[in-house]
């Protein structure tokens, strides 16, 4: 027998989301960017193991490599597991970012780490189709002054993030693409009910 192969972290979060995060349904329904699509891609549901969202942050970090970072995190809530594991295993800090001001106490849209000048992040988030939540949280933490130094997430369903985030100089890292997990990109607006 020859040696035993073990898949790569991004091999193995491409069986776990295909297997228990895809849904074909018969019907389109709207995604969140207000396209439509037949594929419905759950990450929450696919990575609530602990096991499983450690696979996927691990292949999140070895997409981003040697790329620094003080700090993870992005919008809540697609960002919120991936900013807190990822945080534990790079001895990072994380942080979240709020759709809108609390509206009392502290009254931030940033929680967890103090972000500043001076401070380097990776953005997270887990699908994406335009990019619109990872490119909000990108405007709200620049706005602080902190340097993005990157920008990763765990399914990118199109392709209009990756450009957006080039314009900007910020290096892009989708662990896995719609070709992934074969199925049709969104974010044309063609396939409608």
């Amino acid at each position: 027998m020859g040696p035993c192969v073990v898949p790569s972290f991004r091999d193995q979060v491409c069986t776990i989301v295909r297997t228990r995060g895809h849904l074909r349904l018969p019907e389109p329904v709207q995604l969140a960017s207000g396209d439509w699509s037949r594929d419905f891609v759950d990450a929450k549901r696919a990575l609530c193991d602990g096991a499983d969202l450690e696979t996927a942050c691990r292949a999140m970090l070895e997409a981003v490599g040697e790329l620094e970072f003080d700090a993870v995190g992005g919008m809540t809530l697609g960002a919120d597991q991936f900013a807190h594991v990822l945080a534990v295993l790079a001895g990072r800090k994380w942080f979240v970012v709020r759709k809108a001001a609390k509206g009392r106490g502290t009254n931030q849209r940033v929680e967890g780490a103090e972000l500043g000048p001076g401070v380097k992040v990776l953005l997270v988030d887990d699908v994406v189709t335009t990019g619109t939540s990872i490119l909000d949280a990108c405007e709200v933490v620049r706005e602080l002054g902190v340097t993005v130094t990157g920008a990763v997430t765990l399914l990118d369903r199109g392709e209009a993030a990756g450009p957006k985030f080039n314009a900007l100089g910020v290096p892009y890292f989708p662990v896995l693409t719609y070709a992934d997990l074969g199925i049709e990109p969104v974010g044309g607006g063609v396939l409608t009910p």
